[in-house]
């Protein structure tokens, strides 16, 4: 079978930390993951030299034809946000998309998508000193201002810069399954897994020992999912009362703290599903569902899919 080839785009003054990033997560071989890993190549926009961020040089092909290959196409920001991108690009892109390509941006990339016009009708996110000057210039983009990313099936996109990485450890969960997606957050050292829907900023610092306690209840709560937790609980746990609970979960994650723990219990449901021996009563008993009632319920309303259907994606991979 072919592999998935993913291109990033590459241009003069191009972001060399979203560059990278996407590099980082699809170009390495990964042969200890024991699946099938995607191919990567690099697209110049525009031929000559391509000067990036840092004094840095890259030498990248300018092979537009790459773009009609493409299973997914990554734009690693854009070096200017009020400059119209090449007509050339914007119709390859409008091309890849009506063949059915999958296309993300990272940071101010989201300015490429919004002027091909896939993002008409649909949600989108950007980094947060961008995102009036999108909703103003693209009226008709739905723009969510405070989300880390924003994943609408066939066109994703984050925040800034290190959003980016959470949006690519997304792609390949949606790809691979938790499990490899986990084994990659591993080797980058970072989180295996943050909610698109997590506030990009906190609007208001919170106080150390208030992160303290709320870290220390997060670590909790991800380590014991099958215990029964409710707002009482969990404030009690942090030694706060539940309004302050409330309030310090949305502005560290965006989401109230039942909302988030289901989320994290999803998470775990998933890896779990990708054990083909482990039976559905006992994914939801052990990811905190209590029942494979609720573990269905919640696993389509956040999955968009079954949990026997996950199983049947993903466990034949591992």
């Amino acid at each position: 079978m072919k592999k998935h080839l993913v291109v990033a785009l590459a241009y003069d003054r191009l972001c060399t930390f979203e560059f990278g990033c996407v590099v980082e997560l699809f170009a390495l071989e990964r042969p200890e993951l024991g699946v099938d890993w995607y191919d990567f190549q690099v697209c110049a926009v525009e031929p000559g030299p391509i000067r990036a961020a840092g004094g840095i040089t890259v030498q990248a092909p300018y092979r537009p034809e790459l773009l009609a290959l493409a299973d997914t196409i990554v734009i690693p920001g854009w070096r200017d946000a009020d400059e119209a991108p090449p007509p050339a690009l914007l119709e390859a892109l409008r091309a890849a998309h009506a063949r059915g390509a999958r296309l993300c941006s990272i940071c101010s990339g989201v300015f490429v998508l919004a002027a091909a016009g896939v993002l008409d009708g649909l949600r989108a996110t950007t980094h947060w000193r961008y995102t009036e000057r999108l909703a103003r210039r693209h009226p008709r983009v739905m723009v969510q201002a405070d989300d880390l990313y924003v994943d609408q099936g066939q066109v994703i996109t984050s925040a800034g810069s290190a959003a980016g990485i959470d949006m690519l450890l997304h792609l390949v969960r949606r790809d691979y399954g938790a499990r490899v997606g986990n084994l990659v957050a591993q080797r980058l050292v970072v989180a295996p897994h943050r909610e698109g829907g997590q506030a990009q900023f906190l609007p208001r610092p919170m106080a150390h020992d208030e992160q303290g306690r709320l870290a220390r209840l997060l670590d909790w709560l991800r380590a014991n999912p099958a215990l029964p937790h409710t707002v009482k609980s969990m404030a009690e746990r942090a030694a706060m009362s539940a309004r302050t609970l409330q309030r310090q979960f949305q502005d560290a994650t965006g989401m109230g703290p039942v909302e988030w723990l289901t989320r994290e219990r999803i998470a775990i449901a998933k890896d779990l599903l990708e054990s083909p021996d482990i039976p559905l009563a006992q994914v939801a008993e052990r990811a905190g569902f209590g029942s494979e009632e609720s573990l269905r319920h919640h696993f389509r309303r956040l999955a968009a899919t079954s949990p026997g259907a996950y199983r049947r994606q993903f466990a034949a991979q591992c």
